[in-house]
């Protein structure tokens, strides 16, 4: 299977600038530089922004030389959103941001090179920008772009109205000084990167092409990104990579065939014996486990994967003892949780916090085995719940039934 191929049955070509059929010449021919940018308002990648990584490797892989530009110029003015203006955010914290991101690419695609489009904006005036740059791109046509219609309706400011036009000066500035001859970029860049293809073609009389991959959605039809509150960092000190693993392995069955197309470098075959072995048991969640292990491997190293596996499983047979409160709690993340001071009876204690609805409940729970305290099940009616029972002496696993769990936090 050539690249363009296996591009092609990951569904990862959406849009492309020109003919497709060229397209695909360039991608499974001599060795050529491609580029793909992100802008630094975090000082972390986040899932949503794993694919762009992905496929950026997935192209190194095959012999081509990525360039990962970091938007520190247009950083500063912010790419224009489907709803409101972006925050402006300082210098100083543009600067830190790209210095994490730049670690982290380092990490994930070694092969890359990475630039700032601060280095060849922060010096080029006003005057030579509009004339230079400017004059070649028609405001109707940037009037006919999704994004800034639909902002149109709302308004928008001249500068995220300009993004525009640095992004496509980017690539015309890459096809000249590093030979950059290809851009790939989420579906939502259509419109900038059409303009630097089409800025190359005006101003040098040049042959660039681009094309887009789908973005990635959740079960929901929401993107993977911090605007939609569901971000999860690549940079393990702001997400655990056993946080990865868990929200991955609960992936809904209608996605994860996409997810291990798009987000893991399993063959082709691999993948759709993994999928059909997922379809005959689909309880066992096997397409769900690859897809997390892939990816924390990926990112973290096979130890953190090994260890998110590990970390999952204990939790599922209630083995909190062995675990650390931080994993435990990243587990038990959207667990009912109450604040727990004083010594009581356990029947008390279930009553109290809601845990059953009345004595008799909580009594016909405990003498029936179904309840469980830090991983042990509990069946003395007058048995004392107290703060040395707490694992660190911060928390107290509570399992009613099979799969009810509760965490009293000790106060």
């Amino acid at each position: 299977m050539t690249l363009y191929e296996d591009l092609k049955w990951r569904g990862l070509i959406k849009d492309v600038a020109g003919d497709e059929n060229e397209l695909q010449k360039v991608l499974d021919g001599p060795s050529f530089a491609f580029y793909w940018g992100t802008d630094p308002t975090a000082d972390s990648l986040h899932i949503g922004h794993y694919s762009s990584l992905c496929m950026a490797k997935r192209l190194a892989n095959a012999g081509h030389h990525p360039i990962l530009l970091c938007g520190g110029a247009t950083g500063r003015i912010g790419d224009p959103r489907p709803t409101a203006e972006r925050e402006i955010i300082s210098e100083e914290t543009v600067n830190k941001n790209i210095n994490g991101i730049r670690a982290q690419v380092q990490s994930i695609v070694p092969q890359a090179e990475l630039v700032d489009n601060y280095e060849w904006t922060k010096d080029y005036t006003f005057l030579n920008f509009l004339r230079d740059i400017g004059k070649y791109i028609n405001v109707n046509y940037m009037l006919d772009k999704d994004i800034i219609r639909r902002r149109l309706e709302t308004g928008i400011t001249f500068a995220e109205f300009s993004y525009m036009l640095l992004q496509g000066y980017d690539f015309l500035h890459l096809f000249q000084e590093k030979k950059v001859i290809m851009q790939v970029a989420g579906s939502d860049q259509w419109g900038n990167i059409t303009t630097g293809v089409d800025l190359i073609r005006k101003v040098v009389d040049g042959s660039a092409y681009a094309f887009t991959m789908p973005l990635i959605l959740d079960a929901t039809g929401k993107k993977f990104g911090k605007s939609e509150g569901n971000a999860l960092w690549l940079n393990k000190e702001k997400t655990a990579p056993y946080a990865i693993y868990q929200y991955l392995i609960n992936a809904d069955d209608s996605k994860v065939l996409e997810y291990l197309k798009v987000f893991t470098f399993l063959s082709k075959e691999e993948i759709e014996k993994i999928y059909e072995e997922h379809l005959a048991a689909p309880e066992k969640r096997i397409a769900q486990k690859t897809l997390a292990w892939q990816i924390v491997k990926d990112l973290h190293g096979e130890k953190e994967a090994d260890n998110a596996v590990s970390v999952s499983e204990k939790l599922f047979a209630g083995d909190f003892k062995s675990l650390s409160v931080s994993d435990i709690m990243t587990g038990m993340k959207g667990v009912p949780t109450f604040k727990y001071s004083e010594e009581l009876p356990l029947v008390d204690f279930l009553v109290n916090n809601k845990i059953a609805s009345s004595k008799r409940e909580a009594r016909e729970f405990i003498t029936g085995n179904a309840i469980t305290i830090n991983g042990e099940v509990i069946n003395e009616t007058d048995k004392v719940i107290s703060k040395d029972m707490a694992l660190e002496g911060k928390i107290i696993i509570v399992r009613r039934g099979k799969k009810k769990y509760f965490v009293a936090e000790i106060a």
